[in-house]
């Protein structure tokens, strides 16, 4: 078997990084998260991943390939833990909340600037992120719903297509520099928090939002 890994997203062509490639992906991930991504420099990443420039051509052909790379990988593995956790049998509500604390916990790690760089400077990065979210993250929305009406925990006539949509305008919303103004007093948990919150409410039955409450006022209490 290879020990070349996958960093790119399924959904394009597969390219391969070595170990050590794959490291100095992961480490430039967390430089980035960091920093952001317009004020840090190939010299940096390399001063950081304390590898010579060379070393790191050797893996990248430009800072814009560099990024593309991080947020393919970083793509490829946020949606492989969703994924894990869609497995580990919760109902529809503890596996939605479940998404969204790993989401807040994944979001509360990055620099402020880090998506209007992304948006503004390194659009083929950006579009990976973005077709991610409208294929992956509405499917997966999707899927859970569906669960939850099986499991009438949520209502049955709700527009399962439509709502799956409007769940990732909504976390795109929260993600805003204007959104973050308002809530800059909120951490990214206690904005997830209460997305989760929204979202059930809409989509429960009598039974989910019996389970809801009792889920929110254990949670408060602990």
């Amino acid at each position: 078997m290879s020990d070349a890994l996958p960093v790119l997203d399924p959904t394009e062509p597969q390219q391969t990084l070595d170990e050590r490639g794959l490291r100095i992906v992961e480490d430039a991930a967390r430089i980035f998260w960091t920093n952001g991504i317009r004020s840090v420099t190939m010299d940096d990443v390399a001063r950081e991943l304390g590898i010579s420039k060379k070393t790191l051509y050797l893996y990248v052909k430009d800072k814009n390939d560099l990024v593309t790379k991080v947020f393919t990988h970083t793509s490829c593995r946020f949606h492989e833990h969703i994924g894990a956790i869609q497995q580990q049998g919760h109902n529809a509500i503890d596996e939605m909340y479940a998404i969204a604390q790993f989401i807040a916990a994944e979001t509360s790690k990055v620099h402020p600037s880090l998506y209007f760089d992304l948006a503004k400077y390194h659009p083929q990065a950006c579009r990976i992120m973005d077709e991610g979210k409208q294929v992956r993250v509405v499917a997966m929305v999707a899927a859970n719903m569906e669960k939850g009406i099986r499991e009438g925990l949520y209502r049955e006539n709700i527009n399962v297509s439509l709502i799956a949509k409007l769940y990732v305008v909504r976390f795109d919303q929260a993600m805003s520099a204007e959104l973050g103004r308002l809530t800059e007093r909120l951490s990214m948990a206690e904005i997830n928090w209460e997305l989760f919150r929204y979202h059930i409410r809409g989509i429960a039955s009598k039974k989910g939002m019996e389970y809801l409450e009792k889920k929110v006022t254990k949670d408060q209490n602990a």
